[in-house]
């Protein structure tokens, strides 16, 4: 019984394994020949749509005036262009830096969150600024991103060339990548979602998720589907099922970046990792009780790939390893031994290289300073995530059982680098 539960682990496990090595020849693939229409969708770009963009800002002091630099700069037409700070609740002086701005910039604007929406969390927040603006296109920003100054262009373009996309996402890179052990390693995980799970799926069956950030929708489109979902947690990957849902797609459109921070200590990663497990457990939950019901068929492809990350391949990854310690201690019959040893020696080795051949499309990632970290990744970082999506399942059960409401974590930032 022992042998065919390590079994069925280790199946588990390989899927990914081998699913994720398929994505990544996607995201190559799609890396040489994403810029090739650009100059023929440039042609299109005359009368050009108007944009809002919406900033989320709670207690966002530290960061909030570097990104709105960026926001200044920014090519787009400015007369077809507004900038809309959400001030959330901010018990600092979010607001007064974020007012300066818009004394200098006109196209720059700050609005106050509102009693029911008032310091609710993200979704909230941006549910204000739609109901505030009345632009064509949206685009969201978080408040620590500073994205290049054609960024707003091309996630427009995409959305002008592509009548059946209801939304364009570009590419984040992270912005503090060399400032501790930890954010190198979300630097490598960052590089592999854009180009694996962003870059593959879209070349392979034209999916992609909405991101948190750096990503533009039509107007129509949200208000169809009544603007953002405030108990979702992960309220990208919740928007990103409902569009698909319509019949749209969303379309990866590397060549919009931005720079973002990220978590420089164990405490911050933890309480925002949690976070976005404990949304998108509550939207695969969400939509696999509704699986009958959706339109669009091909999305359930999609959420059976966040129900087998989230829950099988931690599940597979939780029982093998349970199962080989504890036959060190307790004889349970379990005779595979060397032939786990192996399946455990060429998955590492198809993990690292996997993980450096995406390293590869980003210039100067491929370094031997990276395929150290990566080694080191993999035996921690990557276990860290283990313990993570357990400790995030057991809370989003409890919420269920016990109906609490959803309580927003907002990210600490810290003193920022520019780019």
């Amino acid at each position: 019984m022992a042998d065919i539960l390590f079994y069925c682990a280790l199946t588990l496990i390989w899927m990914m394994l081998l699913y994720h090595m398929f994505l990544m020849e996607g995201g190559y693939l799609h890396f040489r020949s994403f810029e090739k229409p650009i100059d023929q969708w440039s042609e299109k770009m005359v009368d050009v749509p108007t944009v809002s963009i919406f900033i989320p800002a709670h207690n966002e002091a530290v960061v909030i005036e570097q990104t709105l630099r960026a926001m200044s700069r920014l090519y787009y037409p400015k007369d077809k262009l507004e900038v809309i700070v959400i001030n959330d609740n901010s018990s600092d002086n979010t607001g007064e830096i974020a007012q300066r701005f818009t004394e200098k910039y006109p196209f720059i604007r700050v609005i106050e969150t509102v009693e029911p929406n008032k310091g609710k969390g993200k979704s909230s927040a941006l549910n204000s600024a739609l109901a505030a603006s009345d632009s064509d296109i949206v685009v969201v920003y978080d408040a620590d991103n500073t994205p290049e100054r054609m960024a707003v262009w091309y996630l427009v373009m995409g959305l002008v060339n592509d009548p059946k996309a209801a939304a364009t996402v570009g590419k984040f890179r992270v912005i503090n990548a060399d400032e501790t052990w930890l954010t190198r390693f979300i630097n490598i995980e960052t590089i592999c979602f854009q180009w694996m799970a962003q870059g593959g799926r879209w070349k392979w069956f034209k999916i992609a998720t909405i991101p948190g950030t750096n990503f533009a929708i039509r107007r129509s489109v949200l208000e169809s589907l009544g603007g953002w979902d405030v108990k979702a947690l992960a309220e990208d990957t919740e928007l990103t099922i409902r569009v698909y849902n319509m019949g749209y797609h969303i379309r990866f459109f590397p060549k919009a970046i931005t720079w973002e921070q990220e978590p420089e200590n164990l405490k911050v990663w933890w309480k925002q990792r949690t976070r976005w497990a404990r949304g998108n457990q509550y939207v695969v939950l969400k939509f696999l009780t509704q699986f009958m019901t959706l339109k669009r068929k091909s999305i359930i492809f999609d959420l059976f790939y966040f129900f087998f990350t989230y829950f099988l391949f931690f599940f597979g990854v939780i029982l093998s390893n349970a199962l080989f310690i504890t036959n060190l201690f307790v004889d349970i019959h379990l005779t595979v031994g060397n032939i786990a040893i192996i399946l455990w020696i060429l998955a590492f080795l198809l993990f690292l290289g996997e993980v450096m051949i995406t390293l590869s499309i980003e210039k100067t990632e491929m370094n031997r300073k990276n395929f150290f970290y990566v080694i080191l990744m993999y035996f921690t970082y990557s276990q860290m995530w283990i313990v993570l999506v357990v400790w995030s399942l057991f809370l989003e059960i409890k919420r269920a059982i016990t109906g609490q409401e959803v309580q927003w974590y907002k990210t600490e930032r810290f003193a920022k680098k520019t780019k």
